[in-house]
């Protein structure tokens, strides 16, 4: 039976498309026919306009640019600003925001010739471990619809493994790409802070934030990681280095590699979890790389640092948000004066501290209210060196901990999640178990290193499981080299879902 174009590779459909074998209108209407019978029930996008997403290849297959994705559909979270679509973080309070600009990452998607693909529906301002804070409503895991696809890029991954999307960005600032990639079976990779432009991404938490994307095998993942690298004049943060050729990369033996095994905390990790990591350790050695035992002492405290700096500086980031400027604006106001001193009584300011704090009480959600509120406390005056400060200095030396285990090592191997994904509304109403599924990712964001998920096996439910790989600073060809001799060796990236339909198995 035929493959559906929808269930090919990214490189599988560029060397189609390349050679006049396929044409994109038929590759389009495929994926779109799938996301219209399949997304009301994954809820991998809050919204797709069909008809504004055919313009657009119409247009590009008429005045091009014939780049390295002419043609393919890539699908974009909805923290990356598409110029004119609505882009709301998958919050209440950004709904109908249209921005005049593209993100860098889109843009240069679309200079590649790409047909970009918004809104991948994602936790509200990525605050979430599992696509149940959006405001738009949870996104499925396509593996078992009673579970999460992961988080805050569910939408991303969901839909990349549920071929409804080809490949797809998302966002990552403590495991919101890796995270999922690990939950749906795909391939999700964090840069290295500064090797991706910020330009365009909704800031949750500025210095950690980084895009990436999420793909159905390693190929598609440097193909397009070579796309969106690079330094931006926009984003001051993004680093004056050189892109490597990451397909080339690929072909690279890794025999004499050396692959750093540390010791973690293993409070919460599922026991096939740890399996899958052991046995993925085991097919490094086969292909010729050497253990190495490493320690990251204080990788112990990668949680409690993380959620320090990161709502710090989201509580910075979304004190923007007034119902004034942008977004969405609260209507029904209370009666009478303003209370707080310092505003006047004027009939035209009596109402604008209540619109401010009627705005911002409806337009967030639960979670963002906690992560607003705990990064105000540690950030006022008492409690700014004992909370934010020593949370920076913990990160200086979780930093040095990376530095000296990656001069060890080419590699480090860790789990990327401590269990396979779990049920639908099963931790919400613990925040802190729910913190703790990032326990293994949320290191790397806070050293600003490279670190990826690849598929490496099954749980007996038969939901997947990934491990993680972490690299040094700018090598993510290295990273990209092991992750695609292990795919060789393996066949777990082969694996599909149950929802994908008959006939399109890749």
């Amino acid at each position: 039976m035929p493959v559906a174009p929808a269930a090919l590779t990214l490189h599988e459909l560029r060397e189609q498309i390349a050679a006049g074998a396929l044409d994109p209108r038929a590759l389009l209407r495929d994926l779109l026919e799938r996301i219209s019978r399949l997304n009301p029930s994954l809820r991998a996008y809050i919204a797709v306009d069909p008809e504004r997403v055919l313009a657009q290849l119409e247009a590009r297959l008429q005045h091009g640019p014939r780049g390295p994705l002419f043609g393919i559909p890539i699908t974009v979270k909805d923290n990356l600003c598409v110029s004119g679509e609505e882009t709301a973080c998958g919050s209440q309070i950004l709904s109908g925001f249209r921005p005049p600009y593209h993100a860098t990452v889109v843009e240069r998607l679309l200079q590649a010739g790409a047909v970009v693909i918004p809104r991948a529906n994602m936790d509200e301002f990525a605050f979430g471990s599992s696509t149940e804070t959006s405001a738009f409503g949870p996104t499925r895991n396509p593996w078992d619809p009673a579970r999460v696809p992961g988080g805050s890029s569910g939408g991303s991954a969901a839909a990349v493994a549920a071929d409804v999307a080809i490949a797809a960005l998302g966002t990552d600032t403590g495991g919101s790409i890796r995270q999922p990639a690990s939950f749906c079976g795909v391939v999700g990779l964090k840069p290295t802070y500064g090797r991706v432009s910020r330009y365009g991404l909704i800031a949750f938490a500025s210095s950690l934030d980084q895009a990436g994307p999420l793909t159905k095998d390693v190929t598609d993942c440097a193909l397009l990681l070579s796309v969106i690298a690079g330094q931006d004049a926009r984003d001051s943060t993004s680093a004056p280095m050189p892109v490597p050729d990451y397909l080339a990369a690929l072909s690279e033996p890794v025999k004499g590699l050396r692959v750093g095994v540390p010791a973690l905390p293993s409070d919460g990790l599922d026991p096939q979890v740890a399996a899958a990591l052991e046995e993925a350790q085991r097919v490094l050695e086969r292909l010729g790389m050497r253990p190495v035992p490493v320690e990251l002492p204080h990788i112990r405290h990668a949680v409690e640092t993380y959620y320090i700096i990161a709502t710090a500086e989201a509580s910075s980031n979304l004190a923007r948000y007034d119902g004034v400027r942008y977004g969405w604006r609260a209507t029904a106001l209370p009666a009478g004066p303003a209370r707080g001193g310092g505003i006047d009584a004027s009939s035209a300011q009596r109402g604008l501290l209540p619109m401010y704090l009627q705005t911002r009480a409806q337009g967030f959600g639960a979670e963002a209210v906690r992560r607003i509120l705990l990064g105000t406390y540690v950030l006022s005056r008492g409690y700014y060196d004992a909370y934010y400060l020593q949370g920076m200095k913990v990160r200086t030396l979780m930093k040095r901990d990376f530095d000296a285990a990656l001069a060890q090592c080419d590699a480090l191997l860790l789990p990327t999640a401590p269990t396979p994904a779990f049920r639908l509304g099963e931790k919400l109403a613990d925040p802190l178990q729910m913190y703790l599924s990032d326990i293994y990712t949320i290191s790397a964001n806070l050293a600003g290193v490279p670190a990826m998920s690849v598929p490496c096996g099954l749980s007996r439910e038969g939901l997947p499981i990934g491990l993680q790989l972490i690299g040094a600073p700018f090598q993510e060809a290295m990273l990209l080299r092991v992750a695609r001799a292990y795919e060789q060796a393996t066949d777990w990236h082969r694996r599909r879902p149950a929802l994908a339909a008959a006939g399109t198995a890749r």
